[in-house]
C-alpha cells in the first residue's frame, strides 16, 4: 500500500521499521509474542492512556493507530511475509481500546480485574477472530493487520462495559 499518508514510513531505515514493528527484542521472543505485545499493550494504557481524559486518549489513540499502520505495513513488505508473527506494534496499540469508556469504573480497588478480564478477552478475540474479525485481516498492508486487532479490543471493551453493567448495578 503506498497511499501518500504513508510514504513517510518508506523513507525509515529497515532497523527502524523493524524494531518500532516488533518492539525490540519482544517480537522475537518465540513462544506467543502476540501475547508479549497485548500485555505491553497493558503497560501502555496503564502509563500514558489512564491518566488522560477522554479526548487526549482519542488523539493518542488515532496518533497511534496511525503510526501502526504505517509501520506494520512496511515491515510486512521488508520481511516478505503478510502479517508476521513478530510485528506486535498492532496488538500494543489495540490494547488502549478495550477500556474505551470504562475509567470511572476501575479505580485502585479493582482495576486488575479489568486488566486482567481485558487482557484475557483481547487475546481471546484477538485468537480466535470470530464474528468477521478474521475478514479484516485480509484488507491491504497496515490496515489489515492493524484493523482486526482494533476489532477484537472493541469487542472486549463490549464485553468489559457489561462485566461494568453486572458488577456495578447503577451503571446505566
Amino acid at each position: 500500500m503506498n497511499h501518500p499518508a504513508f510514504l513517510w514510513v518508506t523513507t525509515l531505515p529497515s532497523n527502524v521499521v523493524l524494531a518500532a514493528a516488533t518492539l525490540g527484542p519482544f517480537g522475537h521472543w518465540r513462544k506467543a509474542p502476540g501475547t508479549i505485545g497485548s500485555a505491553l499493550g497493558i503497560l501502555l494504557y496503564t502509563v500514558l492512556f489512564y491518566p488522560l481524559g477522554p479526548l487526549g486518549e482519542l488523539l493518542l489513540s488515532l496518533f497511534l493507530v496511525y503510526l501502526a499502520i504505517g509501520i506494520c505495513g512496511e515491515a510486512e513488505k521488508r520481511l516478505w511475509r503478510q502479517d508476521p508473527s513478530e510485528v506486535i506494534l498492532d496488538e500494543f496499540v489495540a490494547i488502549p481500546f478495550c477500556f474505551l469508556g470504562l475509567k470511572q469504573f476501575m479505580y485502585p480497588g479493582n482495576m486488575w480485574m479489568y486488566m486482567l478480564a481485558g487482557f484475557l478477552l483481547f487475546r481471546f478475540f484477538d485468537i480466535l477472530k470470530p464474528f468477521g474479525i478474521n475478514r479484516l485481516q485480509r484488507l491491504e498492508g497496515g490496515i489489515g493487520i492493524v484493523a482486526d486487532d482494533i476489532a477484537a479490543a472493541l469487542a472486549t471493551c463490549l464485553c468489559l462495559h457489561l462485566l461494568a453493567a453486572f458488577v456495578f448495578p447503577g451503571y446505566a
